[in-house]
């Protein structure tokens, strides 16, 4: 192997579309298979390139003759500020793969680095979830610990649940396992048969308005971006419960059953209720435990929600020694916002 430094004998330039096998095998051979099990080039497509709210810059890095030694990708996304009433542009570092070859001579950090660079005038906040072994490094590049965003658990199947919990903290290997029996209604096929102006968005109207009051950052829930997310996301098997009153559409939640370990896991995304509707949110959250097929269901709850308020009663807790740690910057330094400046949703930072 060289002497060389290692970014004296690569080429760094933006990710194009004929890139995208050779990316991919990289990110598998890195990365495994990521949420679907399998990385696609559908997955690929519809998280980076039909995303609502941009396209997602990348950059590689490449030998002279033409190998793949690095690939860094930025998911664009927007909050709104409830404070201001404005658009707070966004990136969240995504899948990133160094090749063996190249790793510890300082590719993964000089592709950050020149990332942020690049998007320094296009969003003014990078956040993501780093894990416990990619921590430290997001701290050397200039990123700032906020918090644990936690999770609240509902266990669905005692006997089950415990043993899996069990199996899970002494590391014991988990044997091959069908997928859970979810019988909830596919999502693809719900937002797919709902008009651009029915029920449902006139249920965001009302929701986004009532919001306007927090002044904490928040995504938007608009039809189409529920639709993206959940509605079109290939391979993620999402599926939504609804609660009515009357025959109006007063909730509207979306998750997806999926195996963790030795257990089977219900991800509950998202709840959105009619303002101020705890009733609507506590029977959407029994119904995620009871309609699932699943040993337990997974959420976080935002402080200050309906689904927060109600989350005791449907038996939801806030569960032990788990959670998601929050880490930010802006693209030229430290950012000023702290972890109580969010109004999460899981679905926004749920690994996809």
């Amino acid at each position: 192997m060289s002497a060389l430094p290692a970014t004296a004998e690569l080429t760094f330039r933006p990710l194009a579309e004929p890139d995208l096998p050779a990316v991919l095998d990289l990110l598998t051979a890195s990365l495994a298979g990521g949420p679907t099990g399998t990385r696609t080039a559908e997955f690929f497509r519809w998280k980076h390139r039909l995303n609502p709210f941009g396209a997602s810059p990348g950059l590689l890095a490449e030998t002279p003759d033409g190998r793949l030694a690095g690939v860094r990708l930025f998911l664009r996304w927007q909050w709104h500020e409830g404070a201001t009433g404005r658009t707070v542009t966004a990136v969240r570092p995504v899948d990133t793969a160094t090749h063996p070859d190249f790793q510890g001579r300082g590719v993964f950090r000089r592709l950050t680095l020149d990332l942020l660079e690049q998007v320094g005038d296009q969003a003014e906040l990078v956040f993501n979830t780093p894990n416990g072994n990619s921590l430290p490094g997001y701290r050397k590049m200039g990123w700032q610990e906020l918090g644990q965003v936690p999770v609240a658990l509902r266990p669905v199947r005692p006997t089950a649940f415990a043993r899996g919990v069990r199996a899970a903290l002494a590391r014991r290997p988990a044997g091959p396992a069908a997928p859970p029996d979810c019988r909830l209604p596919v999502a693809e096929d719900w937002f797919e048969e709902r008009s651009a102006d029915g029920p449902l968005a006139e249920l965001l109207r009302e929701r986004i308005a009532a919001d306007a009051a927090d002044p904490r950052l928040a995504v938007r829930r608009t039809p189409e971006f529920l639709r993206w997310r959940y509605g079109r996301a290939p391979g993620l098997d999402y599926r939504v419960l609804t609660c009515h009153r009357g025959g109006e559409l007063t909730g509207l939640a979306v998750g997806r059953p999926r195996r963790r370990g030795p257990l089977a896991e219900f991800t509950l995304a998202d709840v959105l209720v009619r303002p101020g509707d705890r009733d609507s949110a506590a029977r959407l959250l029994r119904s995620a435990a009871r309609e699932s097929g699943c040993d337990h269901v997974a959420t976080h709850l935002s402080p200050g929600t309906e689904a927060a308020a109600a989350a005791l009663r449907a038996g939801y807790l806030r569960a032990p020694r788990t959670g998601m740690t929050l880490a930010a910057r802006t693209p030229a330094g430290p950012t000023r916002r702290t972890l109580a400046d969010w109004r999460f949703a899981l679905g926004d930072l749920e690994v996809f």
